[in-house]
């Protein structure tokens, strides 16, 4: 299971820090890890992507820059450090795992709640 937590109400140009919690698996360095979001109205969308062992990360190009994505095997935990929002960031976000795949898509196996974020202006 992922557990998702982390956000929130913030004020555009704030932070917040998003954490997925992995329970009942032995997720460690074995499952590649995402995050992605969905506005109201909007279908799911990728934000950001990291490998099993960390050596690979991509963000999409509307958060590259203000989003950084880290994990801790040790703990089994993916961290989403988000600067400088903005009102378009606002939005349902995800943690997403798989053992197998690593890509932008959402075709990751497993998917924690959701956790809202609302960036006003």
């Amino acid at each position: 299971q992922l557990q998702a937590s982390g956000g929130g109400l913030v004020q555009a140009g704030g932070s917040l820090r998003l954490s997925c919690v992995t329970s009942g698996r032995t997720f460690g360095s074995s499952y590649h890890m995402g995050w992605f979001r969905q506005a109201p109205g909007k279908e799911r969308v990728f934000v950001a992507i990291i490998s099993r062992n960390a050596d690979d990360i991509a963000y999409a190009d509307s958060v590259k820059g203000r989003f950084t994505i880290s994990r801790d095997n040790a703990k089994s935990t993916v961290w989403l450090q988000m600067d400088s929002l903005k009102p378009d960031d606002t939005a349902i976000y995800y943690c997403a795992a798989d053992s197998v795949y690593f890509g932008v898509g959402d075709r990751y196996d497993y998917w924690g709640q959701g956790t809202q974020v609302t960036v006003s202006s």
